[in-house]
């Protein structure tokens, strides 16, 4: 097995991933009281892009009366496995190289294929760039070697990436050490660590709000060649952040919306988390003009069409796509009865007429 493979495997052992089952709730025959049900997005961190991107879906349901919360969580691999078995959590963002290697992995093997039954794409969203800070000293991934890297919680996108990478490119850091980005960015700052990965859609906020001295610490270029494969060329243009004044060739991952594939005539949860589905996919197609202006930078360059290969897009999501559909939020009230006094009365005066 290669290293990429082993060290992915690896990772789904850890999350727990080859051994979950679907949750029970999920398949329960039982109807789900209307009153438990709720609307949820896994994201990210405080501070990274997919919580931002989470609520700008959340504020198109808000104006139309349709809530949905905004869950933090570590990343990718928390949000999969999320959308998978979490109650009541519709909607998880998830990098393509997680949903690339699980892809490779279900061929063979009937754990993997379990792990990801059910699961569907909702919309490709756009491109998140892989940062690795460092030390001015440390020009390459190569450099990496022997030093102290934070690759990001067990749980996240970023470990899972960074992890790939160091693999892919055979790099020994002496340490790999598993820090989020926000608790990274200071012992890079006080000498403790000599960088730290973070994938996340530029500009993280992470970086624009902080106070990075250039002469101490720099942005490495990605380019090495045997990325190519798994990865997306990108840069970050210069002036992106206050600490780089020129622009740096990296690479990427593509940031997925990922739900589930409910079976309305299974059960209440099955029918409501279906409509939800529905709801948020006509809501986001129609309001993709709107997040362009009001949301996060990003939206302007999300590609509809750029799905990722070999997985399906989920049946309520469809469904919420047909020109005629109308969320929840948006249809038309049911009229109200007739009101039987008033005909009583109408008829009355008819009699009294003659």
């Amino acid at each position: 097995m290669n290293p990429v493979a082993r060290c992915f495997r690896n990772l789904l052992f850890a999350m727990g991933i080859m051994t979950l089952a679907p949750a029970a709730w999920l398949a329960a025959g039982t109807e789900v009281q209307a009153a438990e049900f709720e609307r949820n997005i896994m994201t990210g961190g405080p501070t990274g892009t997919y919580i931002r991107i989470g609520k700008d879906i959340a504020a198109l349901g808000s104006d139309c009366g349709l809530t949905l919360n905004v869950v933090e969580s570590a990343g990718s691999l928390e949000n999969f496995v999320g959308v998978r078995n979490r109650r009541n959590t519709q909607f998880g963002i998830v990098q393509s190289d997680l949903l690339e290697y699980l892809k490779t992995f279900e061929a063979n093997d009937p754990e993997v294929q379990n792990a990801v039954r059910g699961v569907r794409i909702m919309f490709p969203l756009y491109n998140e760039e892989i940062h690795v800070l460092a030390r001015t000293g440390i020009a390459s991934l190569k450099d990496l070697e022997g030093k102290k890297v934070a690759i990001g919680v067990k749980d996240s996108g970023t470990f899972l990436t960074a992890s790939l990478i160091l693999d892919i490119l055979q790099v020994n850091a002496a340490e790999r050490l598993p820090f989020n980005p926000d608790q990274a960015l200071p012992k890079l700052i006080e000498g403790e660590i000599d960088a730290f990965f973070y994938v996340a859609g530029a500009p993280a906020s992470l970086f624009a709000n902080a106070d990075i001295d250039p002469a101490q610490f720099h942005l490495l270029p990605i380019t090495e060649a045997p990325l190519l494969a798994t990865y997306i060329k990108a840069s970050i243009p210069a002036g992106t952040y206050g600490f780089q004044s020129e622009a740096v060739d990296v690479v990427a991952v593509k940031a997925v919306l990922m739900t589930y594939d409910y079976d309305p005539d299974k059960n209440a949860y099955h029918r409501q988390s279906c409509t939800a589905v529905s709801d948020f996919s006509s809501l986001v197609l129609n309001g993709m003009d709107k997040l362009r202006q009001t949301g996060h930078p990003k939206w302007k360059s999300v590609d509809l069409s750029a799905l990722p290969p070999g997985w399906q897009v989920g049946s309520c999501v469809k469904a919420g796509m047909a020109l005629d559909y109308a969320p929840a939020c948006t249809r038309a009230a049911d009229p109200a009865p007739a009101d039987s006094n008033e005909e009583y009365l109408n008829l009355l005066k008819q009699r009294l007429k003659n």
